[in-house]
């Protein structure tokens, strides 16, 4: 399923279909921030409100990890790419950086500020999981389905 995904619903003609949108993100911490309301106002055109908490939620933290473990901060351009792509009923959300490296849900320490990331994203999305690319650097993908079924 990982290998159709990527070559599939996030081929980069889908993306630049009005199903897909991307934004490149700067190794910055306020590209954090700019993920979250990338997120906001794709599902506000798409009219799918009841995703945006949760799909707030999960850019964020997937941004947040890319820049944590992938990329280190100040690298030039825009190494992360997050993109949004609606498919019938379901919305991916995929951030791509630079590492090969795979992203790992650690044990939770629920005193430590850090370490629960995917374990949100485990919770809020369908399903997710991670495709190394060709050449260099990985996708992460989380998957949702839309609130009553709604088709594009």
């Amino acid at each position: 399923m990982l290998e159709p995904l990527w070559q599939g619903v996030l081929a980069p003609e889908r993306l630049a279909a009005g199903s897909g949108a991307t934004c490149g993100l700067a190794a910055a911490p306020e590209s954090v921030r700019e993920a979250r309301g990338f997120a906001r106002a794709t599902l506000k055109r798409w009219d799918l409100p009841l995703l945006r908490d949760s799909m707030e939620l999960v850019a964020s933290e997937l941004v947040t990890n890319a820049l944590r473990y992938a990329v280190p901060l100040g690298t030039p351009g825009a190494p992360v790419q997050l993109s949004l792509v609606r498919f019938g009923a379901r919305v991916v959300c995929a951030v791509r950086d630079p590492s090969g490296v795979a992203p790992i849900a650690k044990d939770p320490d629920y005193v430590a500020e850090t370490g629960r990331g995917l374990h949100l994203v485990e919770s809020f999305s369908e399903n997710w999981g991670w495709h190394p690319l060709s050449g260099a650097g990985k996708v992460v993908w989380a998957l949702f389905l839309v609130p009553g079924g709604g088709v594009l």
